[in-house]
Protein backbone atom coordinates (compact mmCIF):
# COMPACT_ATOMS: atom_id res chain seq x y z
CA UNK A 1 0.00 0.00 0.00
CA UNK A 2 1.07 3.34 -0.31
CA UNK A 3 1.41 5.43 2.83
CA UNK A 4 2.80 8.77 4.00
CA UNK A 5 5.59 7.82 5.94
CA UNK A 6 8.42 9.83 7.79
CA UNK A 7 11.99 8.35 8.88
CA UNK A 8 12.65 11.44 11.51
CA UNK A 9 10.61 13.88 13.16
CA UNK A 10 10.97 17.03 12.14
CA UNK A 11 8.64 19.55 10.20
CA UNK A 12 6.65 18.76 7.02
CA UNK A 13 9.29 17.97 4.79
CA UNK A 14 10.24 14.96 6.62
CA UNK A 15 7.34 13.23 4.53
CA UNK A 16 8.20 10.41 2.01
CA UNK A 17 5.29 9.25 -0.42
CA UNK A 18 6.32 5.43 -0.30
CA UNK A 19 5.10 2.23 -0.49
CA UNK A 20 5.38 0.31 2.57
CA UNK A 21 3.77 -3.44 4.15
CA UNK A 22 0.33 -3.67 4.11
CA UNK A 23 -0.94 -3.97 7.75
CA UNK A 24 -1.28 -7.25 9.37
CA UNK A 25 -5.25 -8.10 10.43
CA UNK A 26 -5.70 -9.64 13.91
CA UNK A 27 -8.36 -11.72 15.33
CA UNK A 28 -9.80 -9.09 16.84
CA UNK A 29 -9.37 -6.24 14.20
CA UNK A 30 -11.10 -4.70 11.39
CA UNK A 31 -9.07 -3.76 8.16
CA UNK A 32 -10.72 -0.83 6.56
CA UNK A 33 -10.07 0.67 3.08
CA UNK A 34 -9.04 4.39 3.97
CA UNK A 35 -11.11 7.30 2.05
CA UNK A 36 -10.72 10.20 4.21
CA UNK A 37 -8.17 11.06 6.91
CA UNK A 38 -8.88 14.12 9.03
CA UNK A 39 -5.34 15.59 9.97
CA UNK A 40 -5.45 16.28 14.12
CA UNK A 41 -3.19 18.39 16.45
CA UNK A 42 -1.64 15.46 17.60
CA UNK A 43 -0.95 14.27 14.55
CA UNK A 44 1.35 17.52 13.25
CA UNK A 45 2.65 17.55 17.00
CA UNK A 46 3.61 13.67 16.39
CA UNK A 47 5.30 14.38 13.16
CA UNK A 48 7.28 17.67 15.23
CA UNK A 49 8.49 15.80 17.96
CA UNK A 50 6.60 12.29 18.85
CA UNK A 51 7.54 8.78 19.20
CA UNK A 52 8.36 6.75 16.38
CA UNK A 53 6.69 2.79 16.82
CA UNK A 54 8.10 1.82 13.85
CA UNK A 55 10.64 3.34 11.06
CA UNK A 56 9.58 4.27 8.56
CA UNK A 57 6.58 5.61 10.67
CA UNK A 58 3.56 6.30 9.69
CA UNK A 59 1.49 8.88 11.72
CA UNK A 60 -2.04 9.72 12.16
CA UNK A 61 -5.48 9.14 14.66
CA UNK A 62 -8.31 9.36 12.51
CA UNK A 63 -9.64 8.23 9.18
CA UNK A 64 -12.67 6.55 7.61
CA UNK A 65 -13.55 4.15 5.13
CA UNK A 66 -14.89 1.27 4.27
CA UNK A 67 -14.63 -2.58 5.49
CA UNK A 68 -12.38 -5.18 3.40
CA UNK A 69 -11.96 -7.74 6.32
CA UNK A 70 -13.10 -8.47 9.35
CA UNK A 71 -10.71 -10.75 11.87
CA UNK A 72 -11.90 -14.19 13.31
CA UNK A 73 -12.80 -12.52 16.97
CA UNK A 74 -14.13 -9.57 15.80
CA UNK A 75 -17.99 -9.09 15.98
CA UNK A 76 -20.89 -6.45 14.67
CA UNK A 77 -18.71 -5.54 11.54
CA UNK A 78 -19.88 -6.42 7.59
CA UNK A 79 -17.43 -5.96 4.62
CA UNK A 80 -18.68 -3.48 2.86
CA UNK A 81 -19.76 -0.83 5.57
CA UNK A 82 -18.86 2.72 6.03
CA UNK A 83 -16.85 3.02 9.43
CA UNK A 84 -14.52 5.89 10.89
CA UNK A 85 -11.80 4.49 13.05
CA UNK A 86 -9.48 6.08 15.93
CA UNK A 87 -5.80 4.68 16.49
CA UNK A 88 -2.42 5.31 18.11
CA UNK A 89 -1.30 5.73 14.59
CA UNK A 90 -1.17 4.82 11.02
CA UNK A 91 -3.93 6.99 9.44
CA UNK A 92 -1.96 8.62 6.78
CA UNK A 93 -2.14 5.69 4.32
CA UNK A 94 -3.88 3.58 2.29
CA UNK A 95 -5.04 0.87 4.70
CA UNK A 96 -5.63 0.85 8.11
CA UNK A 97 -6.65 -1.92 10.96
CA UNK A 98 -8.29 -1.18 13.92
CA UNK A 99 -10.43 -2.96 16.83
CA UNK A 100 -13.91 -3.07 17.43
CA UNK A 101 -14.13 -0.29 20.87
CA UNK A 102 -12.10 1.90 18.22
CA UNK A 103 -14.47 2.05 15.33
CA UNK A 104 -17.62 3.56 14.43
CA UNK A 105 -20.26 2.86 11.76
CA UNK A 106 -21.00 5.49 9.47
CA UNK A 107 -24.87 6.37 9.96
CA UNK A 108 -26.56 6.95 6.69
CA UNK A 109 -26.59 10.49 5.71
CA UNK A 110 -23.37 11.32 7.12
CA UNK A 111 -20.05 11.85 4.52
CA UNK A 112 -17.34 10.04 4.58
CA UNK A 113 -15.27 12.62 4.77
CA UNK A 114 -17.73 14.28 7.51
CA UNK A 115 -17.32 11.26 9.89
CA UNK A 116 -13.91 11.01 9.65
CA UNK A 117 -13.73 14.35 11.46
CA UNK A 118 -16.01 13.31 14.22
CA UNK A 119 -14.47 11.14 16.61
CA UNK A 120 -11.44 13.09 18.76
CA UNK A 121 -13.31 16.68 18.00
CA UNK A 122 -16.70 16.21 19.13
CA UNK A 123 -15.53 13.14 21.85
CA UNK A 124 -12.75 15.48 23.32
CA UNK A 125 -14.93 19.01 23.05
CA UNK A 126 -18.28 17.09 25.07
CA UNK A 127 -15.61 15.48 27.42
CA UNK A 128 -13.64 18.69 28.43
CA UNK A 129 -17.31 20.80 28.62
CA UNK A 130 -19.71 18.61 30.38
CA UNK A 131 -17.68 14.86 32.21
CA UNK A 132 -14.51 17.41 33.17
CA UNK A 133 -16.22 21.01 32.57
CA UNK A 134 -19.51 20.42 34.24
CA UNK A 135 -21.23 22.87 32.05
CA UNK A 136 -24.36 23.99 33.04
CA UNK A 137 -27.53 25.94 31.27
CA UNK A 138 -26.90 29.58 31.87
CA UNK A 139 -22.91 29.49 32.45
CA UNK A 140 -20.15 30.71 30.07
CA UNK A 141 -17.96 29.12 28.33
CA UNK A 142 -14.80 29.97 26.74
CA UNK A 143 -13.22 27.88 23.75
CA UNK A 144 -9.42 28.24 22.46
CA UNK A 145 -8.60 28.26 18.80
CA UNK A 146 -12.11 28.31 17.80
CA UNK A 147 -11.77 27.64 14.25
CA UNK A 148 -9.95 24.22 15.25
CA UNK A 149 -11.56 21.08 15.12
CA UNK A 150 -11.87 20.70 18.84
CA UNK A 151 -13.02 24.43 18.86
CA UNK A 152 -15.85 24.38 16.29
CA UNK A 153 -17.16 21.27 18.09
CA UNK A 154 -17.08 22.79 21.59
CA UNK A 155 -18.65 26.11 20.63
CA UNK A 156 -21.67 23.75 18.54
CA UNK A 157 -22.36 21.49 21.66
CA UNK A 158 -21.32 24.47 24.46
CA UNK A 159 -24.69 26.28 22.71
CA UNK A 160 -26.73 23.65 22.48
CA UNK A 161 -26.26 22.76 25.90
CA UNK A 162 -27.71 26.73 26.72
CA UNK A 163 -24.12 28.25 27.71
CA UNK A 164 -23.20 31.98 26.51
CA UNK A 165 -20.41 31.05 24.32
CA UNK A 166 -17.06 32.72 23.88
CA UNK A 167 -14.05 31.60 21.66
CA UNK A 168 -10.23 32.87 20.39
CA UNK A 169 -9.11 32.79 17.05
CA UNK A 170 -6.22 34.90 14.89
CA UNK A 171 -8.62 36.91 12.79
CA UNK A 172 -11.88 38.99 12.96
CA UNK A 173 -12.90 36.77 9.80
CA UNK A 174 -12.68 33.49 11.62
CA UNK A 175 -14.37 35.03 14.77
CA UNK A 176 -17.32 36.08 11.67
CA UNK A 177 -17.51 32.58 10.48
CA UNK A 178 -18.23 31.09 13.92
CA UNK A 179 -21.30 32.72 14.51
CA UNK A 180 -23.20 31.29 12.66
CA UNK A 181 -22.37 27.52 14.36
CA UNK A 182 -23.42 29.21 18.09
CA UNK A 183 -20.70 31.71 18.93
CA UNK A 184 -21.82 34.76 20.92
CA UNK A 185 -18.63 36.54 22.03
CA UNK A 186 -15.48 36.36 19.89
CA UNK A 187 -12.24 37.26 21.43
CA UNK A 188 -9.28 37.93 18.59
CA UNK A 189 -5.95 37.11 20.80
CA UNK A 190 -3.21 38.45 18.17
CA UNK A 191 -5.33 42.03 18.71
CA UNK A 192 -6.71 41.85 22.53
CA UNK A 193 -5.48 40.34 25.49
CA UNK A 194 -8.22 37.15 25.77
CA UNK A 195 -7.63 37.42 29.97
CA UNK A 196 -8.42 41.13 29.92
CA UNK A 197 -11.92 40.91 27.12
CA UNK A 198 -13.37 37.31 28.86
CA UNK A 199 -13.44 39.90 32.40
CA UNK A 200 -14.98 42.77 30.47
CA UNK A 201 -17.39 40.39 28.71
CA UNK A 202 -18.50 38.90 32.12
CA UNK A 203 -18.24 41.92 34.02
CA UNK A 204 -15.50 41.08 35.92
CA UNK A 205 -17.22 37.67 37.15
CA UNK A 206 -14.72 35.72 34.85
CA UNK A 207 -15.58 32.17 32.66
CA UNK A 208 -17.12 29.11 34.66
CA UNK A 209 -15.92 27.02 31.80
CA UNK A 210 -12.72 27.06 29.84
CA UNK A 211 -11.42 24.31 27.24
CA UNK A 212 -7.75 25.00 26.92
CA UNK A 213 -6.05 23.43 23.66
CA UNK A 214 -3.15 25.94 23.53
CA UNK A 215 -1.32 25.48 26.62
CA UNK A 216 2.28 27.03 27.08
CA UNK A 217 1.34 30.50 28.36
CA UNK A 218 -2.10 30.69 26.92
CA UNK A 219 -2.38 28.27 30.18
CA UNK A 220 -1.73 30.14 32.86
CA UNK A 221 -4.36 33.27 31.01
CA UNK A 222 -6.66 30.72 31.15
CA UNK A 223 -6.61 30.35 34.68
CA UNK A 224 -6.74 34.41 35.27
CA UNK A 225 -10.15 34.27 33.34
CA UNK A 226 -11.89 31.53 35.71
CA UNK A 227 -14.39 33.02 37.87
CA UNK A 228 -15.31 31.93 41.15
CA UNK A 229 -15.95 28.02 40.97
CA UNK A 230 -14.83 28.13 37.27
CA UNK A 231 -13.49 25.10 35.60
CA UNK A 232 -10.24 25.10 33.58
CA UNK A 233 -9.95 21.98 31.18
CA UNK A 234 -6.00 21.40 29.47
CA UNK A 235 -6.76 18.84 26.42
CA UNK A 236 -3.47 19.96 24.57
CA UNK A 237 -0.22 22.16 23.27
CA UNK A 238 -1.29 22.99 20.01
CA UNK A 239 0.42 26.50 20.77
CA UNK A 240 3.65 24.66 20.10
CA UNK A 241 4.94 26.37 23.22
CA UNK A 242 7.23 24.90 25.48
CA UNK A 243 4.93 23.75 29.05
CA UNK A 244 4.65 26.29 31.53
CA UNK A 245 4.93 26.57 35.64
CA UNK A 246 1.61 27.78 36.06
CA UNK A 247 0.41 29.59 39.44
CA UNK A 248 -2.27 28.28 41.11
CA UNK A 249 -2.29 30.39 43.96
CA UNK A 250 -5.11 32.06 43.66
CA UNK A 251 -7.33 28.97 42.67
CA UNK A 252 -7.49 27.21 46.16
CA UNK A 253 -9.41 30.73 47.08
CA UNK A 254 -12.01 30.70 44.46
CA UNK A 255 -12.43 27.38 45.17
CA UNK A 256 -11.27 26.95 40.96
CA UNK A 257 -10.23 23.76 39.34
CA UNK A 258 -7.95 22.67 36.92
CA UNK A 259 -8.48 19.43 35.23
CA UNK A 260 -6.13 17.63 32.39
CA UNK A 261 -7.88 15.51 29.39
CA UNK A 262 -6.77 12.87 27.02
CA UNK A 263 -9.28 11.28 24.99
CA UNK A 264 -7.65 8.16 24.39
CA UNK A 265 -7.40 7.35 27.87
CA UNK A 266 -11.13 7.61 28.13
CA UNK A 267 -11.52 5.05 25.16
CA UNK A 268 -9.52 2.73 26.83
CA UNK A 269 -10.96 2.74 30.41
CA UNK A 270 -14.84 4.15 30.07
CA UNK A 271 -17.76 2.15 28.19
CA UNK A 272 -19.38 5.07 27.87
CA UNK A 273 -16.80 6.70 25.19
CA UNK A 274 -17.68 4.83 22.64
CA UNK A 275 -21.68 5.50 23.14
CA UNK A 276 -20.76 9.39 23.70
CA UNK A 277 -18.97 9.44 19.71
CA UNK A 278 -21.81 7.30 18.20
CA UNK A 279 -24.15 9.45 19.76
CA UNK A 280 -22.62 12.89 17.77
CA UNK A 281 -22.61 10.68 14.13
CA UNK A 282 -26.25 10.68 15.21
CA UNK A 283 -26.29 14.34 15.44
CA UNK A 284 -24.71 15.17 12.38
CA UNK A 285 -26.81 12.50 10.54
CA UNK A 286 -30.54 14.68 11.91
CA UNK A 287 -28.10 17.95 10.74
CA UNK A 288 -27.97 19.09 14.62
CA UNK A 289 -24.42 19.11 14.43
CA UNK A 290 -21.94 20.35 12.00
CA UNK A 291 -18.60 19.55 10.56
CA UNK A 292 -16.78 21.92 8.66
CA UNK A 293 -13.82 20.67 5.85
CA UNK A 294 -11.89 23.39 5.22
CA UNK A 295 -9.68 21.33 2.18
CA UNK A 296 -8.66 17.70 0.96
CA UNK A 297 -5.10 17.09 0.03
CA UNK A 298 -3.88 14.06 -1.73
CA UNK A 299 -2.26 12.19 0.53
CA UNK A 300 1.08 11.95 -1.92
CA UNK A 301 0.69 15.98 -0.99
CA UNK A 302 0.53 14.97 3.17
CA UNK A 303 3.94 17.53 3.66
CA UNK A 304 1.63 20.39 2.01
CA UNK A 305 -1.68 19.41 4.04
CA UNK A 306 0.54 19.86 7.23
CA UNK A 307 2.36 22.86 6.27
CA UNK A 308 -1.11 24.41 5.89
CA UNK A 309 -2.29 23.46 9.30
CA UNK A 310 0.72 24.93 11.15
CA UNK A 311 0.39 28.01 8.85
CA UNK A 312 -3.28 28.51 11.00
CA UNK A 313 -4.94 29.86 7.84
CA UNK A 314 -7.47 26.78 8.26
CA UNK A 315 -10.84 26.99 9.18
CA UNK A 316 -12.12 23.43 10.29
CA UNK A 317 -10.34 20.12 9.43
CA UNK A 318 -7.37 19.44 6.79
CA UNK A 319 -8.31 16.26 5.15
CA UNK A 320 -6.31 13.47 3.09
CA UNK A 321 -7.63 11.20 -0.02
CA UNK A 322 -5.33 8.35 -0.46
Amino acid sequence: MKAAVYYETGGPEVFRYEDVPDPTLGPSDILIKVEAVSIEGGDTLNRLQGDMNRVPHIVGYQCAGTVLEVGSDATGYLVGERVVTVGVDGSHAELRTASAPFTWKIPEGVSTNDAACVPVPFGTADDCLFEFGHLVRGETALVHAGAGGVGIAAIQLAKRAGARVFATASSDEKLERLRELGLDEGINYVTNDFVAESRRLTDGRGVDVIVDSVGGVTLQGSLDSLAYQGRCVSVGDAGRSAAERVDISKMRGNNQTLSGYFLGAELFLSPRSHALIAAHLDAIARGELRVIIDRVFPLADAEEAHAYIESRQSFGRVLLAP
